[in-house]
């Protein structure tokens, strides 16, 4: 017979249980697996998916979220978009950016340059959670690199919108997303096939904007990954001869031993 003492124990144990099950149902599944070109320890970034991915950034994400630690001369930096000069001094001159004040103590506006910094939708961070139902769209410079997960877990997100299964009741203006901690998610599905036309004719489906914006986002986090992975395998090379070395000059010197005995 079982104290009452356990009993209780037991009870407790199977309430806290039967409250907990519904809440691992709701975890997020584990994110799609993505061949990157930049991953391993020679990965390099796709520059053409670097250049897309800006595009859509540009003209679906900038409107919510920011990118504070990007400049636009960044764009046409080694081992990231590599924008031209004069397409670098475009894209910033078709942002109108505040600066002052003036000789008069006035604020102005005037095109973008190249040393600006990506620029804020929005002015301070209340004006961007009210212009977003109460959520803060969060800064997308290292989001990739915030995220557990990190590329796969941003990709998935973007594919993984689906109507919210039989008995799931969502709040206005939350959306059922797979792949989120709950399955729920503020921001809307904004990517639809042919939503943006790439500049070099690749067809923009939603997968393959996903994969891009991605692809842009992932470098914005890391842009110095691909000179980091080039020193990385020098390091390897000359510890790998440094090695060899090693090994050679202690047999000879072991051989002289071994020939005095």
């Amino acid at each position: 017979m079982i104290k009452p003492k356990y009993k209780l124990f037991f009870l407790t144990f199977l309430l806290i249980a039967s409250y907990l099950r519904p809440l691992q149902s709701a975890e997020m599944i584990d994110p799609i697996k993505v061949d990157w070109s930049f991953k391993g320890l020679t990965g390099t970034f796709d520059r053409a998916a670097l250049q897309r991915g800006f595009q859509v950034y540009k003209e679906v994400c900038a409107s919510c979220h920011s990118m504070q630690y990007l400049s636009y001369r960044n764009l046409g930096q080694p081992g990231g978009p590599e924008f031209s000069e004069q397409e670098v001094k475009a894209i910033a001159a078709s942002f109108e950016i505040e600066d002052g004040p003036d000789a008069q103590g006035e604020m102005f506006t005037r095109p973008g340059r190249p040393a600006d910094k990506f620029k804020n939708p929005y002015p301070n961070v209340q004006a961007a959670t009210a212009a977003n139902g109460g959520a803060y769209p969060p800064d997308m410079s290292v989001l990739v690199k915030a995220r557990k997960g990190g590329a796969n877990y941003i990709y998935s997100v973007l594919v993984g919108y689906e109507d919210p299964p039989p008995g799931v009741n969502l709040d206005d203006g939350v959306y059922y997303n797979k792949y989120m901690v709950g399955n729920k998610i503020k921001m809307p599905n904004n990517l639809s096939d042919g939503l943006v036309e790439y500049s070099d004719g690749t067809e923009s489906t939603v997968d393959q904007m996903a994969k891009d914006v991605t692809t842009f986002l992932a470098w914005a986090a890391e842009p110095e990954l691909e000179e980091r992975h080039k020193t990385g395998v020098k390091v390897i090379i000359y510890l790998i001869l440094l090695t060899i070395l090693v090994y050679l000059s202690m047999k000879k010197i072991w051989s002289r031993i071994d020939t005095e005995v």
